[in-house]
């Protein structure tokens, strides 16, 4: 074969690598193990560019670590319970395990062409009884240590998909998927104790060496450590003192009001008795309670009419309000207000007309706060005016440490550290999901059901036809006996939420087969995950919820003694971009179109569309690039290859066609190089020294762009060294020698275009268990230098010389140059400058 032809060599050598179980993962106490994982993807139907960039990434490491003599475990799954299946079931008719296991046959005939390292005998789906059943036991196990409780809780309620939805589900006050008002309900749920793991979690982020700082920043915010104090204010009308949690009591001077939430037991009692309350706690029910949302929010509240007194100055009555901008799940459920030096509270003071009074002024410049909030860093210095604790100028740390000092001295209030993180609650009102295996006896109570009776599998016949959890309207699954009593009882109908499916899959794919979670031999060898990769979108709770699973299950002794970090490393890779194609209907609605029916930008038609830049892949804007398009036009190697070398792999890719067609044309490049070094004479040249030291310089150059995720630092080293190779005047045996380890280099990158040129110039076995070349370090060490010669500024020729040559050497060999002669015409040169080893400057 001459030319070129992924599709007869791509096939081939898929082949030869399953029928040898290449990339089987084999424990080997004479080896070291290297685990590599990609986020497992949900099975929606079809792999995007956007899969292949980051399962690329994974496969380069893996063979690249395999070449390096590591036993490596390179898996896959899929992430398969949840919300898209029953909804496409609801809207087809059909049954979210059909939808499911068809996607996940169609996506994995996708991933195989791709060539990737994973082994397959591994794969599991989280939605497989084999699966669940052993996290059903981990539940078990975990409800045993006291990490799992049940309490009564308000939660977002949808009442369209008829579940709970995590805060970051709600979006502007809806559901993220039905679009319907979201309601606040108290709910009885089933919650992990992830918040007794605040500060583990927290401290332990510092030893996490190999993570990204914006991860590990995102993660410390998230659990949120604050240092603070409660200070109980007394009611005047005699009632419980309403306790209240701030992190700034330096500013206690200026307080005008107290806040509490919708759901503190005060609004609640309140709103009893009142409509007004009662219709304003239900409004306040429906708003969407993450962070982000409620800063934009506006702050909204309600004059209960009790009045408390001021913990400092008793003299001084502050109104207590009902504040939408109050969370109950954070602190106390209650704050005080001080609007000179809070931006909310000024906001609400002013729509509401309460006091607005300075606490401390910033140095020289005592002017009372108008409409902008005096927020200074806790490290800058104030004024105080009139601090109880005589502080007169300090920073707001300083002062903030003093006034809890004081409080605690005078019996005003106790200092408290307090952590945003919540404890997790796992209950979901669905179908499609890992059923909660606890049966509700009348006698008995809560009980977990016997392991021997596990899986508690989802019954198949159900029907979408209502809207609901169809668990609920299932009478013979539902219905069974106490595994404690044998009294008729009632299985939970609630299912796990599908973060706990993904929370221990790294576990499991250690002993994917065992009947146990894991097989602790299996995990202690090959735990811990030595490079996890995927998305920022789950930087925080995956990444959270996985790190307090680990701990977990070393708890209950599913993982061994010191896995409490269960990823090693971590890397985020950007995404792959595309431009979207658009016109505009009769309406002057858009109208999107694929790439593949645009050219030179028009439609078949004639009509021209609008280019709107690169923008993130999405099927709704029809931006996307499918895989099986690009593998039938320029195989998977040149997919692979273009993922990889346009940017940096933490950054975005923007596909485009001429990107591809330069990939492929060099990739088929290489392949005719090659063919010319297999048919050469053996012999030795002048040249083979050169071409030895350029070969090892690519070894050490590409070895480092891949150990350090510099994946398209690496193939730029490729382009150069091709070239090299391509223009040596080197003999027939050392050109060999170089061409097989260029293809060794690039056998990450390219593995089936290596595999066929490896096989073509005599390399023993296959490219895939060959391992790494390995630079030779003298042959790095430059002993010849080529410099360039710029006259009055401009290159005009380049000399090359012994590295260590002398400026005296140097001048005489560049005063010999015909060009330097011909530009002089006889006269001495202005100025001569030699910079040894890098430049000559000639001024005329």
């Amino acid at each position: 074969m001459t030319t070129y032809s992924p599709a007869e060599i791509e096939p081939k050598w898929q082949d030869a690598w399953d029928s040898a179980e290449t990339f089987k993962a084999v424990r080997s106490d004479d080896k070291p193990k290297y685990y590599v994982l990609e986020m497992f993807p949900y099975p929606s139907g079809r792999i995007h560019m956007g899969h292949v960039r980051n399962y690329t990434m994974g496969d380069v490491i893996a063979r690249y670590k395999r070449a390096t003599g590591h036993s490596v475990l390179h898996p896959m799954g899929w992430d398969a319970f949840g919300m898209p299946a029953e909804n496409a079931a609801m809207a087809s008719g059909g049954h979210p395990k059909d939808w499911t296991y068809q996607n996940i046959a169609e996506m994995k005939a996708q991933m195989k062409p791709l060539g990737w390292t994973l082994d397959w005998t591994r794969e599991f789906a989280t939605c497989d009884p084999e699966y669940y059943g052993q996290q059903q036991a981990l539940f078990i196990d975990f409800l045993a240590k006291d990490l799992i409780y049940r309490k009564k809780a308000v939660v977002n309620w949808d009442p369209v998909d008829m579940t709970v939805l995590a805060n970051e589900q709600v979006i502007d006050g809806k559901g993220w998927r039905s679009g319907a008002e979201v309601e606040r309900r108290e709910l009885v749920q089933w919650f992990f104790k992830i918040s007794d793991y605040s500060e583990e979690l927290l401290s332990a982020i510092d030893g996490l060496d190999d993570w990204p700082a914006k991860v590990k920043l995102m993660q410390s915010n998230w659990i949120g450590k604050s240092r603070g104090i409660e200070i109980p204010f007394q009611r005047l009308d005699g009632g419980d003192p309403i306790v209240c949690y701030s992190t700034r009591p330096d500013t206690m001077r200026g307080a005008s009001f107290v806040a509490i939430s919708a759901e503190h037991p005060v609004a609640q009692a309140l709103a009893a008795d009142n409509p007004d309350l009662a219709d304003f706690v239900a409004e306040t029910r429906k708003m969407d309670t993450t962070e982000a949302a409620m800063e934009k929010a506006e702050k909204k509240g309600l004059d209960t009419g009790i009045r408390v007194k001021h913990p400092i100055y008793p003299d001084q009555e502050l109104p207590v309000w009902v504040g939408n901008f109050v969370l109950m799940d954070y602190g106390t459920g209650a704050v005080f207000g001080c609007p000179a030096h809070d931006q909310r509270d000024l906001d609400f003071a002013r729509k509401y007309d309460l006091p607005v009074q300075n606490a401390f002024y910033m140095p020289g410049e005592d002017v009372p706060v108008e409409n902008t909030a005096l927020v200074p860093a806790k490290t800058e210095k104030v004024v105080f005016i009139d601090h109880f604790a005589g502080i007169t100028e300090a920073t707001s740390q300083e002062a903030i440490d003093a006034t809890i000092d004081y409080f605690e001295a005078h019996g005003l209030g106790k200092g408290v550290t307090k952590y945003r993180l919540r404890d997790w609650g796992l209950s979901r009102q669905r179908y499609w999901g890992c059923p909660i295996p606890i049966v509700h006896c009348d006698d008995c109570g809560a009980v977990p059901e016997k392991k021997e009776n596990l899986p508690i599998e989802l019954p198949y016949d159900v029907s979408f036809d209502i809207p609901g959890n169809p668990l609920d309207r299932h009478p013979t699954w539902r219905d069974c006996a106490c595994p404690a009593c044998g009294k008729p009882a009632k299985r939970e109908t609630d299912t796990m939420d599908t973060f706990v499916d993904s929370s221990w899959y790294f576990a499991r794919f250690t002993a994917p087969h065992a009947t146990t979670p894991t097989d602790i031999d299996d995990a202690a060898y090959w735990m811990n995950v030595d490079q996890y990769i995927g998305g920022i979108e789950h930087a925080i709770l995956h990444l959270l919820y996985s790190r307090f699973f680990a701990r977990a299950m070393n708890m209950t002794g599913h993982l061994p003694q010191g896995t409490s970090e269960p990823f090693n490393a971590l890397f985020t890779q950007g995404m792959v971009t595309h431009e979207i194609y658009q016109t505009r209907d009769d309406k002057d609605r858009p109208v999107y179109h694929l790439p593949e029916d645009v050219t030179d930008r028009k439609l078949a038609d004639g009509t021209e569309v609008q280019i709107i830049p690169s923008a993130k892949m999405s099927k709704s804007k029809k931006n996307v690039v499918d895989p099986d398009d690009i593998i039938a036009k320029y195989g998977a190697d040149t997919a692979r290859w273009f993922v990889l070398s346009d940017s940096p792999p933490e950054r975005d890719v923007e596909w485009t066609a001429s990107g591809a067609d330069a990939a492929f044309k060099h990739l088929s490049r290489v392949y005719r190089v090659c063919i010319d070094i297999a048919a050469m004479p053996d012999g030795m040249t002048d040249a083979d020294d050169d071409l030895l030291r350029a070969m090892h310089k690519a070894i050490h150059d590409v070895t480092m762009g891949v150990e350090t995720f510099g994946f398209n630092a690496a193939i730029a080293k490729l382009y150069a060294f091709t070239n090299v190779l391509a223009k040596s005047k080197a003999g027939g045996e050392t050109k060999r020698l170089a061409a097989r380890v260029l293809v060794q280099l690039m056998s990450p990158m390219t593995p089936h275009l290596s595999e066929e040129i490896w096989a073509m110039l005599g390399g023993e076995g296959i490219i895939a268990d060959a391992p790494w070349p390995v630079a030779d370090e003298a042959m790095l060490v430059e002993d010849k230098v080529t410099m360039p010669i710029q006259i009055n500024g401009k290159r005009r020729a380049e000399i090359v010389v012994p590295a260590d040559a002398a400026k005296d050497a140097i001048e005489a060999v560049v005063m010999e140059l015909e060009v330097v002669q011909t530009a002089l015409a006889g006269a001495a040169p202005k100025k001569l400058i030699i910079v040894p080893g890098r430049i000559v400057n000639i001024v005329i």
